[in-house]
């Protein structure tokens, strides 16, 4: 992605010439990357990860167990004599860990002689002639004793024994960072997961004619993991509904977030609606959350804002050369930008094509070459070649959303000229107090995750804001 700050606080275009930015400007440049970001740019962590899909026949066992032509079953075929010659095989990728669950089944089709087989996970370098579990940097869930067995040769009483006919699973749960196992569908136990990095799904077998075949998921499952899933989400929202907060917080972050966008109606009606419910309690001053700040200029960025969302974007030009001079007064300002590509789409929106070729001509053309907005120049000139822009890949152009992106790009640039506001709070301007609490609440999600080796689900606050509203 291009840079889109330059220490110098202005845009260098290609000759390594500057344009001074002025009056805070430099602070809007993140609404340029929000652009880019509609474009679904920000791929999905988990897509592309690939998931284990049959066992590797080159890093196995292979002088004692045969493995199927398909390479989802595995038969003992010697005759042990000691805990070396163990038949192991693991899958042929790892475990993918950019999702909240990864989960696995064998189903026993023999339990040979002695039932001496196992499930579990191994790292990369385990010693394929050993049981999983009997080595450092690996777990089992053995079925001759029903022992869990984690990196010593001492197992710990866990779960029933299993044998022939039986579907036992495993699993990671990267949310609670702990290892599952499962038995003909039910839940058998969970343990610590104290392993770190790359695990492989592994299976063992130990005694003449054990053999057992592997479901990575090309089947329907024994164990509802899906199921599984939504009760762990579930423990997660009910720890977090039990935490306590005041009405009046909500009510004054609420309120702030109103008035840093503008919206003087929904304010109103707020205010109305909240009057008899909220009692008055006592704000510590160090709690409190000033207004001052974000109720300047209401009554216009409400309009502007208005005008913006209705696609009017001359009008908006003309208010804000009358209101606010000083954001516009330099023509290659982020905010010219924004509202120039605005104009130029709200032409393609009415299918006037050629005045909009005109208007690119004029207007878009002058922010060729500068670095940050060459990209989104060519992505906008790019919409007179569909037949149906609203349809193409970037259809999001064209979508309210962009209009509201504009809008608040806008009202953050005027928030910014607050005479009554200092220099250090003027990168304050562009979030509201529940944006930045929102913020801070993913930093801390995205550590806490770092922490934990990058392993289980990003955080995506869209996501898990989409979802809670679908739940209730």
């Amino acid at each position: 992605m291009n840079s889109t700050a330059n220490s110098d606080n202005g845009r260098r275009n290609e000759n390594g010439e500057t344009s001074d930015a002025g009056n805070g400007q430099d602070l809007i440049l993140p609404f340029l990357d929000k652009v880019r970001l509609s474009r679904g740019d920000a791929m999905d962590e988990s897509e592309g990860e690939e998931s284990p899909t049959e066992l590797n026949t080159i890093n196995s066992a292979g002088g004692f167990l045969i493995v199927s032509p398909d390479k989802l079953s595995v038969k003992y075929t010697n005759t042990n004599l000691h805990g070396h010659d163990v038949g192991v095989v693991q899958a042929n990728k790892p475990a993918p860990f950019k999702c909240l669950t990864y989960y696995f089944e064998i189903l026993v089709k023999d339990a040979g002689v002695k039932g001496q087989i196992a499930i579990g996970f191994t790292k990369e370098s385990f010693k394929m002639r050993r049981q999983p579990g009997w080595e450092v940097n690996s777990c089992g869930y053995h079925g001759d004793d029903g022992y869990l067995y984690r990196g010593k040769g001492i197992g710990e009483a866990f779960g029933p024994t299993y044998t022939t006919g039986d579907t036992v699973g495993g699993g990671i749960n990267y949310g609670s960072q702990e290892f599952f196992f499962t038995k003909n569908g039910a839940l058998v136990g969970k343990i610590p997961k104290d392993i770190k990095g790359h695990l492989f799904p592994t299976v063992a077998v130990h005694s003449q004619n054990e053999e057992v075949s592997v479901n990575f998921g090309k089947t329907k499952f024994a164990f509802d993991v899906n199921g599984y899933e939504a009760s762990e989400r579930s423990k997660q929202q009910l720890a977090i509904d039990k935490i306590s907060i005041p009405p009046n917080i909500g009510y004054a972050l609420v309120r702030t977030y109103l008035l840093h966008y503008g919206y003087e109606e929904t304010l109103n009606a707020f205010n109305v609606a909240t009057e008899t419910t909220i009692p008055p309690i006592h704000i510590a001053q160090e709690n409190a959350i000033d207004e001052d700040d974000s109720s300047y200029a209401l009554h216009k960025r409400k309009s502007i804002r208005k005008l913006v969302r209705d696609g009017d974007i001359n009008a908006a030009l003309a208010r804000l050369r009358d209101w606010y001079p000083q954001i516009v007064q330099d023509e290659k300002s982020v905010v010219c930008f924004l509202l120039h590509c605005q104009k130029f789409i709200e032409l393609v929106r009415v299918g006037k094509l050629e005045e909009g070729v005109k208007y690119g001509r004029l207007e878009l053309a002058k922010f060729v070459g500068l670095t940050g907005f060459q990209d989104i120049v060519e992505d906008c000139f790019a919409l007179l070649i569909y037949r149906k822009p609203e349809e193409s890949s970037l259809g999001y152009f064209l979508e309210d959303s962009q209009r509201e992106l504009v809008a608040d790009a806008v009202n953050a640039a005027i928030l910014s000229t607050n005479p009554n506001m200092k220099d250090v709070q003027r990168s304050c301007h562009l979030h509201s107090h529940l944006e930045i609490l929102l913020r801070q609440l993913t930093v801390c999600c995205l550590e806490r995750r770092s922490l934990n080796g990058n392993q289980g689900e990003t955080f995506r606050l869209h996501h898990v804001l989409n979802n809670n509203s679908t739940r209730r």
